[in-house]
């Protein structure tokens, strides 16, 4: 049986041992500083994007600095969506960085693409992934989280759909139990991947199509592929 092609978007995280029962309940406010810095990260996000398409359109090139940048605030953002309420994976605050922060329990690596296609640039942040927009609009909520549409500031997707309902579930089982049931903190994490690597290719970073594929667990199968990024 031939194993899944790996794709270039890593998504790694790791559950934390001894989660607090009741610190989920207030983890949305403990969140605001960051959701109000994201709110502007995510506005440069956008206008930066706009001047990458031009760059890519002409020259075929992501510009580096540009590229940093948004890969930086979609880690950022990521970081506090695992925080918070696409996950409850750690109780740690996420540090307000654009880096990526090694011993963080959920990391993203993008690798930066040398060439990409000036024509696939036209059409392939709306209309090839169309049919992964209606999926991710079903597993993270739409309109209320992840935005389906050319809007490329609004990856944030915490709380809703799919995936929100099965935080929700996980938080209440952990609030009785004192434990996050493993499988099904492997399913959330794949759907999240799953998000996120649309969300990586709808805002140019790479050519490769994002599989119609649940990769579940903590580990990206692109990591056991590639040395793991410092």
């Amino acid at each position: 049986m031939t194993a899944p092609v790996a794709y270039p978007v890593r998504v790694d995280t790791r559950l934390d041992p001894g989660l607090s029962r009741w610190l989920w309940l207030v983890k949305w406010l403990l969140a605001i500083p960051h959701y109000v810095v994201l709110v502007f990260l995510w506005i440069a996000f956008l206008l930066l994007s706009v001047v990458a398409f031009f760059a890519i359109l002409f020259t075929g090139r992501y510009p580096r600095g540009i590229f940093d940048f948004n890969l930086g605030v979609l880690r950022w953002g990521w970081r506090v969506s695992y925080y918070a309420y696409s996950a409850l994976g750690t109780d740690r605050y996420p540090p307000f960085t654009l880096a990526d922060v090694v011993d963080y329990p959920a990391r993203l690596y993008v690798p930066y693409p040398e060439r990409l296609s000036r024509g696939l640039v036209l059409v392939k942040w709306w209309l090839l992934a169309l049919p992964h927009l209606i999926i991710v609009g079903f597993l993270a909520g739409g309109g209320a989280g992840f935005a389906a549409n050319s809007d490329t500031a609004s990856y944030s997707w915490t709380g809703g759909g799919l995936i929100g309902l099965l935080v929700l579930i996980a938080a209440i089982i952990l609030a009785v139990t004192g434990t996050y049931p493993a499988g099904l903190y492997d399913f959330i994490l794949g759907l999240n991947r799953w998000v996120l690597r649309v969300a990586a290719y709808t805002a140019l970073m790479t050519d490769a199509y994002p599989p119609f594929r649940l990769d579940a667990g903590g580990t990206d199968p692109a990591t056991a592929a590639v040395a793991p990024a410092g």
